[in-house]
């Protein structure tokens, strides 16, 4: 029988190297960055590998896309996903959408379906995220 849930916690950006793709002064311009994040709370991950993709429309304006595999737990169950996340940002800060990539999920978390987001405000050490899942 499916489980439905909901949880939430934090992360913190553990590591973030961004490079250029193409002119590095140009606008609109692309970059690549490779982040490692640290979740803690419903979803324990202390090293995700995620890669973004970067669409700058301004300075310090655009909207992102990219992968994140969390590998860890959801709620005590051990295994790992992948989530495909698309966000926006400006000076302000980022507001982000993610959903489980389907079929990634593997261990006690295969059949993993969810969604959730967060919003970041320059200058916060940690980020409040949720999730809503279903497991199968």
């Amino acid at each position: 029988m499916p489980t439905s849930a909901e949880t939430a916690g934090r992360f913190t950006f553990a590591d973030w190297q961004e490079s250029p793709v193409g002119a590095a002064d140009a606008v609109p311009r692309l970059a690549h960055a490779h982040v490692t994040n640290a979740f803690t709370g419903g979803i324990e991950a202390p090293g995700t590998s995620c890669d973004y993709t970067i669409a700058y429309t301004g300075e310090n304006v655009g909207s992102y896309s990219g992968m994140e595999l969390v590998a860890g737990s959801l709620d005590g169950r051990k295994g790992s996903f992948v989530l495909e996340e698309r966000g926006t940002f400006d000076v302000g800060g980022t507001v982000c959408r993610f959903e489980v990539v389907p079929g990634s999920g593997t261990g006690d978390l295969a059949g993993l379906t969810g969604s959730g987001g967060f919003t970041y405000r320059h200058g916060d050490t940690s980020v409040a995220y949720i999730f809503s899942y279903v497991l199968s």
